[in-house]
């Protein structure tokens, strides 16, 4: 290799070594750069994290304030039907107090059982029959059994209190006297016998 050769070699590596000494020394400011702008991200993300978290709690408390708020209300205008109600009972306990005609007391009295039970029913709420039918335990509550040849084991025979639905779940169970009849329980075996009943 001639020396003009050589030269031109050393030349271009020495070139070559400029440019690369140059990067590096702008790599570290590039880097910095970089992790500048991740570190305002992070910074942006975090702040927005935090700002939708409140957003979440507030929307958290506005939703149980507004479900308390239809709870309480819809209490207030069951209330509020009820109040003519009581006004006609204090009518006719002072119209009882005032006239001795009973006809006209228990007259008025049946229309205000009539009201209250249509204010009931206007929210749901109805009566169930339970004379004449079997113990069923989701409906009833046994005050007593009886000892009846003349009824089938375990059918009601006299309602005590009258049991109530809200729609379809039972608002208060009926309380019940039930037919406790010899011949069944000595024709079943003794471990058919049904222990529902509560004497």
């Amino acid at each position: 290799m001639d020396t003009e050769n050589f030269n031109e070699h050393l030349s271009k590596a020495e070139e070559q070594s400029t440019e690369e000494s140059q990067n590096m020394q702008q790599q570290p400011e590039i880097l910095q750069t970089q992790l500048n702008e991740a570190g305002n991200n992070i910074v942006k993300l975090k702040d927005q994290l935090l700002r939708k978290a409140a957003e979440f709690e507030n929307y958290k408390r506005r939703i149980e304030e507004e479900k308390s708020q239809i709870i309480k209300y819809a209490k207030e205008r069951l209330l509020f039907e009820i109040l003519p109600i009581v006004d006609d009972v204090a009518r006719s306990l002072q119209a009882g107090k005032e006239h001795t005609n009973f006809d006209t007391f228990y007259a008025g009295i049946e229309l205000i059982f009539s009201k209250l039970n249509k204010l009931l029913d206007a929210n749901g709420v109805k009566s169930f029959d339970s004379v004449g039918k079997e113990f069923d335990v989701k409906l009833h509550d046994v005050l007593l059994s009886v000892p009846r040849n003349d009824v089938a084991h375990h059918i009601i025979v006299e309602e005590v209190m009258k049991g109530y639905m809200v729609y379809d779940k039972v608002l208060r169970h009926s309380k019940v006297i039930v037919a406790e009849n010899e011949i069944a329980t000595t024709e079943q075996p003794q471990e058919n016998i049904s222990t529902e009943i509560i004497v």
